[in-house]
């Protein structure tokens, strides 16, 4: 009966129980610090790619969404009447009402969570199509993650799109969606904190509190398109709750050490006709200004046929001889990392061989399905065929690999389908390819992986689109910024909620990919800025303008050349920071608040590591840092030297654009 779906037993084990109504299951996983429930509408249940306890590797066709390896089971006591179970689980109390299953939960000091009342899942299609979820709200609540979706870090009266777009030139403060598809958030109240991941990668909508219903108290809400919902409720404090995010999806991954190291990218280098010329004097003005890098970011451009790119495709014109090309770069100590792109213009010289064998996206019919992109139409490879995974990683061997070039840029990689006729092949199980689209993203990040492993121990992957569980195979970045003092601010902001997020290497293209060419100040607060940040790397793209180099202002050389040195003293310290987070599924970067409960949220300074306190200037005009210290039981010492000033002291310190930046060291 719609509206009133009275669950009963179906079925239970010590860790499982699984409750039936009018055809509809809904099962509840008992996992040490979490519970797993699962709505079950239809057999067609997709695989999962994000969920990896034990952090031992998904195989090429996912993991069952309801499995349990690798998890720490519990096994509560459960008590059940006419009306409703009731448990104790996590050192928190239970009551799930059996009337359209409604959960509860109440920890010491009160209710910390609800579902909404009435109904709050969509058993029968009261609630219109796919899956959705209405969860009770407190509306001084605060909320965090989601991704690198815009605005503030607490996202609390904001609403988004679950879905990824090539944002290019995007504003932070206000542009959805962008990049990254993760459905993950902390909520936490006034009695406490948990965390929410809701395992799918359909596309919808999640709101916390801009829609508002007459008959239902406020509330919080998601809605996608896949039928069945699995989520994982997490508990603890909001530190424990992204760890244990992190750790329930893989871990994290490594990085190289040379990785952190200041890596130049531009595409005026790629797109010139000289291209060759422009990568090698890249390094001789390294050498002139005594600057260190680590790689340089290859762009699209060396794969040009005329004013079109084509993957894999290498422009001799540009760059005659690629292998001397890449031993040159590491004879002087520094990587290449190519971009490549998961589209195939429809007059690329493989896009015939690739359609014979059926390995794009496709039509019922089994025609390849086309779309714009770069300038022309193109077909997207349907990583969920065998045939085109291990055809890509073939590519990349022969192509890039062989050519010396092991590490790999995924670049543009949002699989932009709305199409309900697209199809994938599914592992062997056709699916509507809008259902899985960042899932295409993460598999073309593995399979580049994999291609690059036979010669590479640990090659350095990059994808822009990314999914939970992403981490542990790829670095990224939040994509095609803009440049301006108020982007400045915001892709901090943004970065903040990366953090949370459970991504550790991470950053913004410093003093911005889009828009015009950074004003000295600008310039110099991005690099202030950008040098505690996980990726150190400049990136533009400046039609008819000077590139953002590090030499983009030679009177500011000085300056800048202190900035980049000072990268280099913190490597050691970076490293080991970042070794510290892979054993203990940490970010590298963090919100203040992450460690002391009562710092602002909004702020500007944040944690680099574990006694770095950075404090950005993020404003035009202004020469000082004002700061309150976070609580410490040591205290800390400006740059790392002077006088030890103890925590929870307020602090102003002069900082000028030629200035290095502020920041603290936690004694």
């Amino acid at each position: 009966m719609k509206f009133d779906h009275r669950f009963r037993l179906h079925s239970a084990d010590s860790h499982t129980r699984i409750y039936q109504s009018d055809g509809v299951l809904m099962r509840i996983d008992f996992i040490k610090d979490m519970l797993r429930v699962a709505l079950i509408r239809n057999a067609d249940l997709l695989p999962t790619f994000s969920i990896d306890p034990s952090h031992t590797g998904i195989g090429s066709q996912g993991r069952d969404k309801l499995s349990l390896d690798g998890f720490e089971l519990c096994s509560p006591e459960v008590y059940e009447d006419e009306d409703a179970i009731r448990f104790h689980h996590c050192d928190y109390d239970f009551r799930i009402e059996l009337l359209n299953f409604r959960i509860a939960i109440n920890n010491e000091k009160g209710l910390l969570y609800q579902d909404r009342s009435g109904l709050a899942y969509n058993f029968a299609g009261e609630l219109g199509e796919g899956s959705v979820h209405y969860t009770r709200r407190e509306e001084d609540q605060f909320i965090y993650g989601l991704g690198d979706k815009s605005g503030g870090v607490n996202k609390n009266h904001c609403r988004y799109k679950l879905g990824t777009n090539d944002a290019m030139g995007f504003k932070a403060e206000y542009s959805d969606p962008l990049y990254k598809h993760l459905p993950f958030y902390l909520c936490e109240n006034r009695n406490g904190c948990y965390g929410i991941y809701y395992d799918t990668y359909s596309d919808g909508e999640i709101d916390f509190g801009r829609e508002h219903d007459n008959y239902y108290e406020p509330f919080n809400s998601i809605r996608y398109e896949e039928e069945n919902m699995v989520f994982y409720l997490i508990f603890g404090s909001a530190k424990q709750i992204v760890r244990r995010f992190i750790h329930m999806t893989g871990g994290i991954g490594g990085i190289p050490d040379w990785a952190f190291r200041y890596c130049g990218s531009t595409m005026e280098y790629t797109d010139a006709a000289d291209a060759d010329h422009r990568l090698r004097s890249f390094i001789g003005q390294c050498e002139r200004y005594g600057i260190r890098a680590g790689a340089f970011y290859l762009s699209s451009g060396y794969t040009q046929i005329a004013d079109r790119r084509y993957v894999f495709h290498w422009n001799r014109d540009k760059i005659p001889d690629p292998k001397e090309l890449s031993a040159y770069f590491r004879s002087k100590g520094l990587r290449i990392i190519p971009n490549v792109k998961p589209a195939f213009l429809d007059d690329h010289p493989l896009y015939d061989y690739i359609a014979q064998n059926g390995w794009f996206l496709h039509y019922r019919d089994g025609t390849p399905a086309t779309f714009p992109f770069w300038g022309g139409n193109a077909s997207y490879l349907d990583f969920t065929d065998p045939g085109a995974y291990e055809f890509w990683k073939s590519c990349v061997r022969e192509k890039l690999v062989g050519q010396g070039y092991d590490d790999i840029w995924n670049d543009n990689n949002e699989y932009d389908i709305h199409d309900r006729e697209v199809y994938a092949h599914g592992f062997g199980k056709e699916i509507p390819a809008r259902l899985i689209k960042p899932l295409f993203s993460y598999l073309m990040a593995k399979a580049s992986r994999e291609a690059c492993e036979g010669t590479n121990p640990e090659p350095f992957i990059v994808t822009r689109c990314a999914i939970a569980g992403s981490q542990r195979i790829a670095s990224t970045w939040t994509g095609d910024n803009y440049s301006s003092f108020r982007e400045l601010r915001y892709n901090h902001y943004q970065a903040m909620t990366m953090s949370l997020s459970g991504f550790c290497f991470f950053g913004p293209d410093i003093g911005g990919f889009a828009g015009p060419v950074p004003g000295k100040e600008l310039f110099m607060r991005w690099l202030q800025y950008g040098v505690f940040l996980p990726r150190f790397v400049l990136h533009s793209w400046k039609i008819g303008e000077d590139s953002t180099m590090p030499w983009l202002y030679p009177d500011m050389m000085e300056s800048v050349r202190a900035i980049f040195d000072l990268r280099e003293k913190l490597l050691p310290y970076l490293t080991d920071q970042m070794k510290r987070c892979i054993e203990n599924d940490t970010p590298l970067i963090t919100p203040v608040f992450l460690r002391d409960r009562d710092y602002d949220r909004e702020a500007d300074s944040f944690m680099c590591g574990e006694k770095i306190l950075v404090c950005p200037v993020f404003d035009e005009n202004l020469r000082e840092v004002s700061v309150c210290l976070p609580k410490s039981d040591t205290g800390f010492r400006l740059r790392g030297e002077g006088d030890l000033i103890p925590g929870e002291t307020f602090v102003r310190a002069v900082c000028g654009i030629s200035d290095l930046p502020v920041w603290f060291v936690e004694e």
